[in-house]
């Protein structure tokens, strides 16, 4: 089992930035890949970024590239995503998730953290 920890949500004003981190137990997290996912009021939940096992790799939403970016700490079984120059439509509940492929589709996550409200104001 793997269990996962969200923080670092708020309220900010457009422009500014924010860095959600999630914590892990259980498995160590070098044996994940770690996504961050974030669900709108009223909307689907949609992929926002993702890395791999070793943090060779990363790929983004285009709606975020550019202004966010995802990391990771193995030794600290950290997971993190800094976001800068938010936008209101950034507006979400942001969760990360731990899953065994490097992949955007949210059914190949297995584990989910209990999400961390994040609010852009304009």
């Amino acid at each position: 089992q793997v269990q996962l920890v969200e923080a670092g949500g708020g309220l900010v004003q457009a422009g500014g930035s924010l860095r959600l981190s999630c914590a892990t137990s259980g498995r160590t997290l070098s044996s994940h890949v770690m996504g961050w996912f974030r669900q709108a009021s009223g909307k689907e939940r949609e992929f926002v970024a993702a890395i791999s096992r070793s943090d060779i790799s990363t790929f983004y939403a285009d709606s975020v590239k550019g202004r966010f970016t995802i990391s990771r700490e193995n030794a600290k079984n950290t997971v993190y995503l800094q976001m800068n120059s938010l936008k209101p439509e950034d507006t979400a509940v942001y969760y990360c998730a731990a899953g065994g492929i490097f992949d955007r589709t949210e059914g190949v996550y297995e584990y989910w953290g209990q999400g961390t409200q994040v609010t852009v104001s304009s």
